[in-house]
């Protein structure tokens, strides 16, 4: 593509060779809490490349000796100078990320990959392409889009491989260092075992008395690349073994589906109301854990893997069909024991809104929306009709 310039282990065993001590399950959440909550990168000294979007291979940036870090908005900021070069007419989240970007939010950026999962990220692509072309004031780091699609067909299995190679050739050229299989295979095992006790994690969730808030299931994914890999690990571990130390939650207990969400803002405002957030369905949750790279050992392998992965981790909005994310969302309502199907719309990201009809009609609990609502946040009322009286929600309220 186009470029310019099972249980966990014991917490006490050594993770990716770094002895991690034990902790509480309390400290660990603590933690995990505290880096979600920071913007730049824990490795300020590496190769630091900004991703955007959930299809990304990691794993390849990873095996590059390189260092990721997820770019996200913030509510909270102003976005005058996103909007001068992307315009109002964005999702406000992508707008804010692109401020973020332009302010330095993040820290150093060596480079920015952007996968193509949405409108949104495409014109963020075009848009920094072009800067760097013709605004070489403003320090914009070198850009590439990685285009995964998703259609369960060899041909797109074909292309994506493409893909995975030439985002991998890039990436050879920016940081300097060749990719064997040995590192690629130990950045799969690794990101792998990352998934798996994320997963674990998320289990705590699903008891008939929760231990895990939504908002703290949001760290646990956010906080992934913002701590040392053996850190986070054994944060996760500490976490999983010793969950049943944590205060169980009561409450309605709701899926999310909808919009994404790069903030805790909404779910904190949900929760706030009495009730648990138990699973959701979008790319900065649970979406992120649900598939591993199938094990390969020579670097040809690897990638053809991690292109499958990346093809068919979990459907999004933009990128499924409409029966495809309805079978998925009722599938996950079963497996959280949810009470509740909210469906989450954010002004100028309509996408979600087609998927509501079919998701309703496949959930086997009642189902409520909430439409234009705005960035980082949920209007007071209308959450109050969807927690009490679902079924008088809609677009036409």
């Amino acid at each position: 593509m186009a470029e310019s310039n099972a249980a966990p282990p014991p917490i006490a065993q050594p993770t990716q060779g770094v002895f991690v001590p034990p902790m509480s399950a309390a400290s660990a959440l603590a933690e995990i809490n505290s880096a979600a909550r920071r913007d730049d990168s824990h490795r300020p000294e590496a190769f630091i490349v900004g991703t955007v979007g959930q299809d990304v291979p990691l794993e390849i940036i990873d095996a590059a000796g390189a260092v990721a870090l997820r770019l996200r908005g913030n509510p909270s900021w102003a976005t005058e100078g996103a909007d001068r070069y992307l315009g109002k007419g964005l999702d406000p989240a992508m707008r804010s990320l692109m401020e973020g970007i332009l302010d330095g939010a993040f820290g150093r950026l060596d480079a920015i990959v952007i996968s193509s999962d949405c409108d949104a990220s495409q014109r963020l692509f075009y848009v920094l392409r072009e800067m760097r072309r013709v605004t070489p004031e403003i320090a914009v780091p070198p850009v590439y889009l990685v285009d995964i699609l998703h259609l369960p067909r060899e041909s797109t299995a074909r292309y994506n491989r493409v893909r995975v190679r030439q985002l991998l050739e890039v990436l050879e050229r920016w940081t300097g260092n060749r990719v064997t299989g040995a590192e690629l295979e130990r950045a799969v095992i690794a990101h792998n075992r990352r998934r798996e006790l994320q997963r674990a994690v998320m289990g705590l969730r699903r008891s008939p008395d929760p231990r895990l808030s939504g908002v703290d299931a949001l760290a646990v994914f956010a906080a992934a690349d913002r701590l040392p890999g053996e850190r986070y690990a054994g944060c996760l571990e500490s976490l999983a073994a010793g969950g049943d130390q944590l205060a169980p939650r009561d409450g309605t207990r709701i899926f999310v589906t909808g919009s994404t969400h790069d903030s805790p803002d909404v779910y904190r405002a949900i929760e706030a109301h009495g009730a648990t957030i138990v699973g959701e369905d979008h790319d900065r949750g649970e979406l992120l854990a649900e598939r591993d790279v199938a094990p390969a050992r020579d670097l040809e392998s690897l990638l053809d893997a991690i292109a499958d992965r990346y093809q068919y981790n979990g459907p999004t909005a933009q990128r499924a069909s409409i029966t495809a994310r309805a079978e998925h969302t009722a599938k996950r309502i079963g497996c959280t024991g949810a009470e509740l199907l909210l469906s989450y719309v954010r002004v100028m990201d309509e996408a979600p809104l087609w998927d509501f009809a079919a998701q309703r009609a496949a959930a086997s609990v009642p189902s409520a929306v909430v439409v234009r609502q705005p960035y980082g946040a949920i209007d007071a009322e209308e959450l109050d009709v969807a927690l009490r009286a679902p079924e008088q929600t809609g677009v036409n309220r």
